[in-house]
């Protein structure tokens, strides 16, 4: 969410300042954006039950919510899981074209999807605008989840997966062009499979066999990184802009308040350089992972304090099964252990504002980041720890590998091997005792690695000229597409829509 919001911004910043230089200010053009959403009745105190919300900080960009159709008010009027929300995607389609022609006053000149189920209702709505529209995959579940193709059946009941990459074949070909936060999204490494790349040609036995899924080779396909919000996340060093106030007030959440609510665990010597991660609490961010290094390694233990800021403290507090299960593992891990006086961990949930704060809090006492993801896409903490001038770890399975140049500006993980994980963090930090320079030196190229390349002005502006390029193609080759996007809508029609159709009979009768 964080992505889309700060995209939305700049694109409304960026198109403002291209109609500027066209010299349309006299006529008083004026761009606006609207992030379409899901309006949820039943909304557990957020926002998500109001129709239209103006987006903070912008002059014209909106969230637009259209809900689901009442088939079953047990499940359209609350919060439904990614893996469950087929069914009443084509129905919301129709319900939010009709939306959005009013909020417009008229069609709209691009559409941009994010994630699988974004990206299928773009899809749909691009097919009835005739609109340019570009997708974002973000994280598709098919590379996440092991030989999910083939045991697709063994796992259908809990994650319908022969919906979610029917769905995703559908949006990535009928696009006109993809957004790809880092080449080995689209194609991988010697050593693994991008995410694109697995749709490439794959078996779901009984249901259908894929032998040339996406070309991935397609000049569709762009690398196009998201940026930071700058005006949030900045270096530590710029005291000017800080307030002291909450500074003070995050150091002692950080180190010293004693509130069960909030915090478990106590440090016994709150001087320790910290050793800090932000992240959800599930399987694939490997808070627990991390949490067991830490336990495994004297030598870290001597040297830091781990502090987390991790969702929930207790499982009663969740509906996720899989939170739960990491909410219970992180305590066996710290009793485990040992680990009481040597960790905090806070479940707590931060605004903005003061995640940016709390990663200069961990800066002024010379900590640093670790990102321990079993996989991450790209890694939006990454960009915002290293920004603000903490030295970062990050897993060497996904985007860091992108992002970060080895005992340059920041360090690559195995999170798989702990030993050789704690051994990396415990050399860094002994080296940074003994030569408190090196500290200085990683952060102030890792501040560098994030302004000269992941900057939302620098994302907006190659969005934008790419959508120029694919819309005057999307215009001149309308003849040849045709032919494939009518077969593309047979996929949905013969394939998706039956198969959603069970599944939506299946929710009428919970």
């Amino acid at each position: 969410m964080v992505y889309v919001l700060d995209q939305a911004k700049s694109l409304e910043k960026q198109l403002q300042e291209d109609i500027t230089l066209s010299g349309l200010d006299p006529l008083k053009v004026q761009p606006k954006v609207v992030i379409l959403s899901r309006l949820i009745p039943n909304s557990d105190g957020t926002r998500c039950n109001q129709e239209l919300e103006k987006v903070y900080g912008t002059d014209n960009a909106w969230i637009l919510r259209v809900p689901f159709r009442e088939f079953n008010p047990t499940m359209t009027q609350n919060w439904i899981s990614r893996f469950e929300i087929w069914p009443y995607l084509e129905t919301y389609a129709v319900d939010a074209e009709k939306a959005l022609l009013a909020e417009f006053q008229g069609r709209p000149d691009l559409i941009v999807g994010n994630y699988s189920d974004g990206n299928l209702v773009a899809f749909l709505l691009a097919r009835r605008l005739g609109v340019t529209y570009s997708i974002i995959a973000h994280a598709l579940e098919k590379s996440k989840y092991l030989f999910s193709n083939l045991y697709w059946q063994d796992s259908e009941d809990q994650y319908h997966f022969s919906l979610q990459f029917t769905a995703d074949l559908i949006a990535m070909n009928a696009a006109n062009f993809i957004i790809s936060s880092t080449y080995q999204e689209i194609v991988g490494t010697p050593d693994s499979v991008g995410q694109y790349e697995s749709y490439r040609c794959f078996t779901m036995p009984e249901l259908y066999h894929v032998v040339n899924g996406i070309e991935l080779f397609s000049p569709k396909f762009n690398v196009v990184p998201p940026g930071v919000n700058e005006a949030y996340f900045f270096p530590y060093s710029k005291t000017e802009e800080r307030l002291l106030g909450e500074r003070d007030r995050l150091e002692e959440l950080l180190f010293t308040l004693d509130d069960p609510e909030q915090v478990y665990g106590t440090l016994d010597d709150p001087t320790k350089r910290p050793l800090f991660s932000m992240a959800r609490l599930d399987r694939i961010k490997n808070l627990t992972g991390l949490a067991e290094c830490f336990g495994k390694s004297e030598a870290l233990q001597e040297r830091c304090n781990l502090i987390l800021i991790a969702g929930k403290l207790r499982t009663e507090d969740t509906t996720d099964r899989e939170e739960a299960s990491e909410i219970e593992k992180l305590y066996n891990v710290i009793h485990q252990y040992n680990l009481h006086g040597k960790i905090r961990w806070l479940g707590v949930r931060l605004s903005k504002t003061d995640s940016g704060e709390v990663y200069r809090v961990i800066a002024d006492r010379q900590g640093v980041f670790v990102q321990p993801a079993l996989f991450e896409a790209f890694g939006l903490t990454i960009l915002e720890s290293m920004i603000t001038g903490l030295p970062t770890f990050a897993t060497r399975f996904g985007g860091p590998l992108e992002i970060i140049h080895n005992g340059v500006n920041g360090f690559y993980i195995n999170p798989t091997q702990q030993e050789e994980m704690a051994e990396t963090i415990c050399d860094f930090v002994s080296k940074c005792d003994l030569s408190p320079d090196l500290w200085k030196q990683v952060s102030d190229r890792a501040i560098e690695r994030v302004y000269s390349t992941y900057t939302w002005k620098i994302h907006t502006t190659r969005l934008l000229t790419l959508a120029r390029i694919y819309g005057f193609w999307n215009y001149t080759s309308k003849e040849k597409r045709e032919d494939m996007l009518r077969y593309i809508e047979s996929l949905f029609y013969l394939l998706f829509k039956p198969r959603a159709q069970a599944l939506l009979e299946q929710h009428m009768h919970r």
